[in-house]
């Protein structure tokens, strides 16, 4: 008998669900994730996985950007499509090459997020230790 989803597990399983399916249909449609709508809808998950704590080291639930890129790899079946040789990616048929394209591009986006959050208090807490007011300009 298995045990019943945490309210944790659940949205985790949710965001990820969205974000495969935001990356497919960006796929699909042959158009670029970096823009509007997509980035937009995009960001609101990474904000949503951010206020979950899906994006910590320690997470439970880990939504980082290796974290989701390792559960989508997985559901894509792309291991088996390398053949275990994730360095040779031009080995992909080409219907897999564009989904590990649109999954690169969600990585650098999503990580790039991620670093540019965690630094947000850093440039926006008024006065550094030594009394002056936001981040030096050299």
């Amino acid at each position: 008998m298995s045990h019943p989803a945490s309210v944790g597990e659940e949205l985790a399983v949710t965001v990820l669900d969205q974000i495969e399916i935001l990356l497919l249909n960006v796929e699909r449609a042959g158009q670029a994730l970096e823009v509007d709508p997509h980035r937009q809808r995009l960001f609101e998950l990474f904000v949503l996985a951010d206020a979950a704590g899906f994006l910590h080291d320690d997470a439970e639930h880990d939504l980082s950007s290796d974290g989701v890129a390792r559960a989508l790899a997985g559901r894509w079946e792309m291991a088996r499509s390398l053949g275990g040789d994730i360095a040779a990616p031009s080995q992909l048929p080409p219907a897999q090459l564009a989904k590990m394209r649109v999954l690169w591009s969600f990585m650098r986006m999503w990580m790039e997020w991620t670093y540019a959050w965690s630094r947000w208090e850093e440039f926006h807490s008024g006065k550094d230790d030594d009394g002056a007011t936001g981040p030096e300009v050299v």
